[in-house]
């Protein structure tokens, strides 16, 4: 049986090449040979296209006539590890020397040959070749795969919290739903703590033990989508500089989840409905399909149905995406919660910054009186900021004041506190309240996107989406 890798012979003596080929072609499925070495560029760049990698090179070390020095071979070997560094070479010259195989091994070569060799000795020394290759190639994988996995180990660990009607309604669906492999679809507005839900839902699945993994399609950049999710070749496009692994097989056995999965073009959708119909993917520049075994979870803060409606998502890919969907309710809609969130953000903050503090009923009731239009992630950040600004023991919440918790009447009067904010108000229409908290954000931090995003709780998508929708 043949062994599956790639071989290239590289050799100017046209004996030689019919040689090995004849030899080595009974053993492996590719052998390529060429007598010029300023080939080894191209083919191993075909050869990747095709997806068929070089794994091991039979390299000359002397192409000039009667040069026995060797040198050639050490160039053209430094000029294939800089291309590739998985590929294995074994260096071949009729002239063996004990110090030019130390030093050509030093330089990189897996092993030396002299001509004429037996073929047992070849074959011996390309096996060997071939297994230090896969050796190679699998810490490669391992290690792209470690990089991909810090973003799981990074993930915040906030616990999901809720002891309101709506949110115990919400862990009775996470229950059921997570025994099964079904797509789930998480909704509510920006901040509610989608990710922290699919984090629940993953670790009560039966692939708990396995990856999460997620992704912010919002955060994407669109000639980037295909290359985040399905990975990519070295060389498929010019930034390629090696193999990348994708989200999908950084997920492999464990749970995928995408974030604002609104954000996602038309011509994306497509590829991501294929994906998750075919159940496999094809990275970017290579033609072998990868089988792949994921839980989906995706999450939006937009309205899919009326998104269908108007022409922007797919119907198919809802219907695929939403077996299941969990609507978060927002924290206006949950105020029996924010003592409990407060309290644990405070301790947890508190910790952090190695304070000692607490807060008295009457600010408590402020925060239960607020609508906080960016909700948890909102009071979070309120709360961080309060415990890091605060002077005295007790937790000063006027400290938020022109952050996430300031809204403003005037647009030219500073406000002065929670308690202020609320009494300012002359409506509760929940859209104007919104629009006077993102304009009263921009203005503080001078018209900073990022900053006044981050002050609301928001990531940059859902701050633009509302800067057009008030026309900031």
């Amino acid at each position: 049986m043949k062994h599956s890798g790639s071989l290239l012979i590289v050799d100017d003596n046209p004996d030689i090449l019919i040689a090995a080929r004849l030899l080595l072609k009974q053993h492996y499925q590719s052998v390529k040979t060429t007598d010029n070495p300023f080939d080894i560029a191209g083919i191993i760049n075909e050869q990747r296209k095709a997806d068929q990698p070089i794994d091991v090179i039979l390299l000359d070390m002397n192409f000039t006539q009667d040069s026995i020095s060797g040198k050639e071979g050490f160039y053209w070997l430094k000029k294939i590890i800089e291309q590739d560094a998985n590929i294995v070479v074994l260096l071949m010259t009729a002239y063996g020397d004990i110090q030019l195989a130390v030093d050509a091994i030093k330089a990189g070569a897996s092993d030396f040959i002299a001509k004429p060799w037996r073929n047992e000795q070849l074959l011996g020394a390309v096996a060997a070749a071939f297994s230090h290759a896969k050796d190679k190639q699998q810490v490669g994988k391992l290690t792209r795969q470690k990089q991909g996995l810090n973003q799981a180990l990074n993930t915040p660990n906030f616990e999901f919290l809720g002891q309101s009607v709506a949110m115990q309604q919400v862990f009775t669906t996470i229950e059921k739903a997570a025994q099964t492999d079904a797509n789930i679809l998480i909704t509510g507005e920006s901040g509610t703590g989608k990710e922290l839900t699919a984090h629940a839902i993953h670790q009560a699945s039966m692939r708990h033990s396995q990856t999460f993994m997620s992704l912010d399609m919002g955060a994407v950049a669109q000639n980037l989508f295909e290359s985040e999710l399905f990975g990519h070749k070295k060389g498929a496009f010019t930034d390629a500089k090696s193999d990348r692994i994708g989200k999908f097989e950084l997920a492999q056995g464990g749970s995928l989840f995408l974030d604002e999965l609104g954000n996602l073009p038309l011509e994306h959708q497509a590829k991501l409905l294929a994906a998750l119909q075919n159940r496999q993917i094809t990275p970017v520049g290579g033609s072998k399909a990868v089988d792949i075994d994921i839980r989906l979870i995706c999450a939006t803060n937009d309205n899919l149905d009326q998104a269908v409606a108007e022409g922007r998502f797919r119907q198919d890919l809802l219907y695929r995406i939403n077996t299941v969907e969990i609507r978060l309710p927002a924290l206006r809609e949950r105020s029996d919660d924010i003592p409990l969130l407060a309290n644990y953000y405070l301790k947890h903050f508190a910790q952090k910054y190695k304070r000692d503090l607490t807060i008295s009923d009457h600010d408590m009731n402020a925060l239960c009186q607020y609508s906080w239009p960016g909700n948890v992630r909102e009071l979070a950040h309120a709360i961080e900021r309060a415990v890091i600004l605060t002077e005295g023991d007790k937790l000063d919440i006027s400290s938020v004041v022109g952050n996430s918790a300031s809204v403003s009447t005037d647009e030219n009067t500073q406000s002065t506190g929670v308690l202020n904010n609320v009494a300012q108000y002359d409506t509760f229409d929940l859209e104007i309240l919104e629009q006077r908290t993102v304009r009263a954000a921009l203005k503080h931090h001078q018209g900073n996107v990022s900053h006044a995003a981050k002050a609301l709780g928001l990531t940059r998508g859902a701050m633009y989406r509302r800067l057009e929708k008030y026309g900031l």
